[in-house]
């Protein structure tokens, strides 16, 4: 499926874009004398035994990392000159809706898990623990951004406008995705780890190239920071001044392996070693994270580049269902974390201050419900996909390979109809 160009069908101003040049690296050579030579072997082995030391990001008083936070765990509304102007004009009405969006991202992703788990879905990766840090992203994109997702953004999509069943159809089996990525500005789920980055740049490069304002908006996990692929995308969109935001879910854990054994550094202070801003915010907030997002998003539409966000939050559940965290992280660690659920940080701020009653709560838990019972009977109302329609759009005209694979293929079924015969 082809995706538009935003720009396409809206005409904006141009973008400027940057180059950056290198400078070139001299190697000094010494004298071959022996004891200068004698000495730096001494001084190269002394060197490996030095310890190096981790850079780290700063700490709170608590002992927690800093980071841009609004609302505390415990549901209290902080300060923060840099980023309060971009929640200056949310509602309670808005913060109620930024709650519901939660509670049913929450309830349709527990839904799917057990779908999975009755064997009507042959894999699912829950979001759980992770509401703040998708919807409050999510609803910082303007309706002409553009979203590169990875399998995981299933919140992301609720605020897209994605209906949460068409998202069920590729774990079942049943598609090759569920949706038209025109439709929401919303692509397609990728499973290669990592490699929406560069499709995100290049998306964005492309915009710019048109001259739109709006922006795009890469969502990846801490596990594929480590990729090539991304390195590569802050590579090209810090060059071109590429209007691209990237978002980085560091949920703590790329399946089994931890953040400290990926990176000696802060996630986000890798951004400045490649001449963007990064920032860290509390993944578990959504008020900091619809806050961050904004500025990040208003800095690429103004033709400021590239942002790295990393939202600092946690996976409470299994990578994917095919995953047992048990086996490699502590019950400790998960209970320290669900001490910061997102959902129960805001409802505690709306409860204080007045802004939702029991009344909310509970019409909010029949629509959860409802949600729960819709997405069951979608799922097991899904048709069979045609057998043969593996063979299609692997190439544009036609491949003498697959026309014999698919002739192998329709003689072994075939088979089945001449064993059912005798």
């Amino acid at each position: 499926m082809t995706v538009e160009s935003t720009a396409a069908r809206t005409t904006r101003r141009s973008a400027d874009t940057t180059g950056n040049t290198a400078g070139k690296r001299t190697t000094a050579k010494s004298t071959t004398a022996e004891k200068p030579a004698a000495s730096a072997r001494k001084s190269a082995a002394t060197a490996k035994k030095a310890p190096v030391k981790k850079a780290t990001a700063k700490k709170s008083p608590n002992g927690e990392p800093e980071l841009v936070q609004l609302l505390t765990p415990e549901g209290k509304r902080v300060k923060d000159a840099a980023y309060d102007k971009y929640v200056a004009g949310i509602t309670p009405e808005d913060l109620r809706g930024l709650y519901r969006d939660m509670v049913l991202t929450r309830r349709f992703d527990a839904e799917a898990t057990s779908l999975q788990r009755q064997g009507e879905l042959g894999l699912w990766a829950s979001l759980l623990g992770q509401e703040a840090a998708q919807i409050g992203s999510g609803r910082a994109t303007r309706e002409d951004d553009y979203v590169f997702p990875t399998y995981r953004e299933h919140g992301v999509a609720w605020c897209r406008g994605v209906d949460p069943t068409n998202l069920l159809g590729m774990f079942r089996g049943v598609n090759n995705g569920g949706w038209d990525p025109n439709g929401n500005n919303f692509h397609l789920y990728t499973i290669v780890i990592g490699s929406q980055t560069l499709h995100a740049t290049g998306y964005a490069m492309g915009i710019a190239k048109d001259g739109a304002d709006s922006a795009v908006i890469a969502y990846f996990g801490d596990g594929a920071s480590s990729q090539g692929d991304v390195a590569e995308s802050f590579t090209f969109s810090a060059v071109y001044n590429a209007p691209v935001v990237f978002f980085c879910q560091n949920n703590q854990w790329a399946i089994s392996e931890p953040t400290e054994k990926q990176t000696r550094v802060p996630l986000y202070q890798r951004a400045q070693g490649y001449g963007f801003p990064g920032v860290r915010v509390d993944g578990n907030d959504v008020l900091a994270c619809l806050a961050v997002t904004r500025w990040a998003l208003e800095r690429a539409r103004g033709g400021e580049g590239p942002t790295l966000v990393e939202a600092y939050t946690y996976r409470m559940g299994a990578h994917t269902t095919s995953d047992d965290p048990s086996k490699y992280r502590a019950d400790e660690e998960r209970e320290a974390w669900e001490a910061k659920d997102p959902i129960l940080r805001l409802r505690r701020y709306l409860e204080a201050s007045n802004h939702a009653d029991e009344g909310f709560f509970a019409e909010l838990e029949a629509e959860s419900e409802a949600l729960g019972k819709r997405v069951r009977e979608a799922v097991r109302a899904m048709p069979d996909p045609d057998h043969f329609a593996i063979f299609e759009n692997v190439y544009a005209d036609g491949h003498a390979l697959v026309d014999e694979e698919r002739a192998q293929f329709a003689a072994y079924q075939a088979s089945f109809a001449e064993g059912e015969g005798a």
